[in-house]
C-alpha cells in the first residue's frame, strides 16, 4: 500500500464521518476496520497487513500518526524530528534514523498544533518555541520556522512507564549502595540536595527516585516548566507548571511566580524541576526560609562547574554583589549530586558533594563519593563509586532528625 493510496483513503475516511457526531475511541476504530475490510483495493492484504494500516489510519485521527507507534514502544526513549522528512530515535542508548516521514509539512504541523494544544500552550510564527507535554508525560520540545531552517522541529523525551527506584538504579550501577544508603539519610534528614548533570544524564530520572525518600507524611510542592516528574509516593502532592504568555503577550506564569506561591501553600518541601536563569535567586531564597529538604536540578558539566552557572543564573535577574550570591549559595544548599552518561552511554553518579561554606571569597566543596573507573571491557565502562577521605562537616540536620553520626559512619 503506498503512502498516496494512504492518504486517499484517510481523506475519504474523513469525508464519510458525520461531522455533527463526536465518535468515541472504539466507535472510529470500528468504523476504521470496516472501511478497509470493505476496500476492494486492499483486497490483497494479508490480514496482519490491513491490522497495521487500520491501526495507522486510527492514528492518523486520533493519535500521532507516524509517531504514535514510537511512542507507544517502550524501548524508545528519545524519539527526533528535524523536518517532515527526517526522524531519528534513540533506541537501547543508540541513535539513528528511520526511514519513515511525515506525508507533508502541514501534516506535522497539524500534529504539533494537536500536542501543544493539549497542554493549553502556544506555538506560532511569533513564538516559535514552545516546551509541551504528551498525555503519558513525555516532555515536548518545538520549534518552529523562521527558527528551525528545515522545518519544523520536534524532540519528545519519553520517560519510563514507571519511574525507576534508587534499587533499580543501583542495578543499572548508577551508584552504589551505600551511597544511596547514604542519600537517603541526608533525604530524610532535610538536606537541600542539586542534582547537576549534562544533557540526559538522568537528572530527572534521580530525581524521580530520590523523591521516594520523602515521608509519607509532608507535603510537597513540584514546580516545573512542563510537568514530568513521577513522584508517586507522597498523598500530600501539589504539582505546579508554568504558563506562556497568551498571543497578545499577557497571562505568563513563569518559574519565578510559582515559588513564591508555592511559600504560600505551607509547604514541607519545594522541588523545582529544572532551574535556568534567574529563578535560581527565588530557589536559593526559598532554601534559607525555612523550607529545608529542597531539591532541584540543573544543567553542568561539573559540581564545580554548577556552583558558576548558579552565580550566573542569579546575577541575570539580581544586581547583587558576587559575594552576597555565593553567601546565598553556600547557605542554602547543602548537597550536590553530578551525573554524567558515559562514553558507553549508561548514566552514573560521578560525584556527591558537600557545600562547606566560603573560603577566601569562593563556595568550597568536599567530595564525599567520587566515581573510579577501572577498566573497560567490550565497551562498558568498569568502575564505581568510592568513598573519599573526606567527611560530612554538617551535621546539624541529622542531630535535629535524630540521627547518630557514628551510627552513620558519615
Amino acid at each position: 500500500m503506498t503512502e498516496e493510496m494512504f492518504t486517499q483513503l484517510r481523506a475519504e475516511i474523513r469525508s464519510g464521518l458525520d461531522v455533527t457526531l463526536t465518535l468515541q475511541d472504539g466507535q472510529l476504530m470500528e468504523y476504521i476496520e470496516r472501511r478497509v475490510l470493505e476496500d476492494n483495493r486492499l483486497a490483497n492484504l494479508t490480514s496482519s497487513e490491513k491490522r497495521r494500516w487500520v491501526r495507522r489510519l486510527y492514528d492518523s485521527f486520533r493519535g500521532l500518526d507516524v509517531l504514535q507507534p514510537l511512542v507507544d514502544d517502550r524501548s524508545v526513549s528519545e524519539i527526533m524530528i528535524n523536518s517532515h522528512k527526517e526522524v531519528f530515535v534513540e533506541q537501547n542508548g543508540r541513535v539513528r534514523k528511520l526511514a519513515l516521514h511525515f506525508e507533508s509539512q502541514e501534516r506535522l504541523e497539524d500534529i504539533i498544533q494537536t500536542i501543544v494544544s493539549g497542554v493549553n500552550r502556544v506555538v506560532n510564527e511569533s513564538s516559535p518555541i514552545v516546551d509541551a507535554r504528551l498525555k503519558d508525560g513525555s516532555r515536548v520540545n518545538i520549534v518552529l520556522p523562521p527558527i528551525a531552517l528545515k522545518g519544523p522541529t520536534m524532540t519528545i523525551r519519553k520517560f519510563p512507564e514507571h519511574p525507576l527506584t534508587m534499587e533499580q538504579l543501583i542495578e543499572k550501577e548508577s551508584l552504589s549502595e551505600e551511597a544511596a544508603r547514604f542519600l537517603q539519610t541526608l533525604v530524610r534528614s532535610k538536606y537541600n540536595i542539586f542534582i547537576s548533570g549534562g544533557t540526559g544524564s538522568g537528572k530527572t530520572t534521580f530525581l524521580n527516585a530520590l523523591s521516594r525518600y520523602i515521608p509519607a507524611d509532608e507535603r510537597v510542592i513540584t514546580i516545573e516548566d512542563s510537568a514530568e516528574l513521577q513522584i508517586v509516593t507522597l498523598p500530600n502532592l501539589v504539582s505546579l507548571e508554568t504558563r506562556n504568555a497568551n498571543t497578545e503577550g499577557k497571562g505568563e506564569i513563569s518559574i519565578r511566580d510559582l515559588i513564591r506561591s508555592s511559600l504560600r501553600m505551607r509547604p514541607d518541601r519545594i522541588v523545582v524541576g529544572e532551574v535556568r536563569g534567574r529563578e535560581a535567586l527565588d530557589m536559593l531564597q526559598a532554601m534559607n526560609t525555612g523550607h529545608d529538604g529542597s531539591l532541584s536540578t540543573g544543567h553542568a558539566n561539573s559540581s564545580t562547574d554548577m556552583i558558576s552557572r548558579l552565580e550566573t543564573m542569579v546575577l541575570s535577574g539580581a544586581d547583587l554583589p558576587l559575594g552576597v550570591v555565593r553567601q546565598q549559595i553556600a547557605s542554602a544548599i547543602d548537597i550536590i549530586v553530578h551525573l554524567s552518561r558515559l562514553r558507553d552511554r549508561s548514566r552514573r553518579v560521578l560525584e556527591i558533594s558537600e557545600v562547606c561554606g566560603m573560603r577566601d571569597g569562593e563556595v568550597v566543596l568536599h567530595p564525599l563519593y567520587v566515581f573510579e573507573e577501572e577498566a573497560e571491557k567490550n565497551g562498558k565502562v568498569i568502575g564505581s563509586l568510592k568513598r573519599a577521605p573526606q567527611r560530612l562537616v554538617h551535621t546539624d540536620k541529622l542531630d535535629m532528625a535524630g540521627i547518630s553520626v557514628e551510627g552513620m559512619n558519615l
